[in-house]
């Protein structure tokens, strides 16, 4: 018998200073059966930081063609593919061709810097490709917010996640 999705349902208030945008949203998010707390916490952080009514989940880990984020217009027109982890080079080369821009979101302690070092070169030829990085501290403070049913404010100015009195840094790594 395979195993099935855990269901969040998350009310998500938005106020992001630094790009002017302020929004509600009612987010349902599905957790793959092999997917860990942490990586739903930050696809609902990487929702945060680019939200816009176009902004969609992608269908999960297993699915190999879809990010974990994308927001596509009207038109099917790909503007945005967000990737989490540490994806292989290939996959975030074949997302540049597909969409307008590529941001990774990346994860993991020191592996984000071996992973980073080892694809320099190509990730350098990636001309609309941009990486944000979560330390494994503020990852922890994500966790620790995670339930089946949240409410959740996030204020984003400066590269910081405000979240009740605590914040979470996203450090913009210049692309290799």
């Amino acid at each position: 018998m395979a195993l099935k999705s855990t269901v969040w349902k998350v009310a998500l208030t938005v106020s992001d200073l630094d790009r002017s945008h302020f929004a509600d949203y009612s987010l349902t998010v599905a957790q793959h059966p092999s997917e860990t707390s942490e990586r739903v916490m930050l696809r609902l952080l990487a929702f945060a930081l680019h939200a816009s009514e176009d902004l969609r989940f992608g269908k999960g880990i297993s699915t190999d063609d879809e990010p974990a984020l994308w927001e596509i217009d009207p038109a099917g027109v790909i503007r945005l593919w967000i990737e989490l982890g540490l994806p292989d080079e290939s996959r975030l080369r074949k997302a540049c061709g597909r969409s307008g821009r590529v941001v990774l979101l990346a994860y993991g302690g020191r592996a984000v810097d071996l992973w980073r070092e080892q694809n320099r070169s190509a990730l350098a030829r990636l001309n609309n490709f941009s990486m944000l990085q979560v330390s494994p501290e503020d990852c922890a403070k994500l966790v620790k917010l995670a339930q089946r049913n949240m409410q959740l404010s996030w204020t984003i100015q400066e590269g910081l996640v405000y979240i009740g009195e605590d914040s979470v840094r996203v450090e913009a790594l210049d692309a290799p």
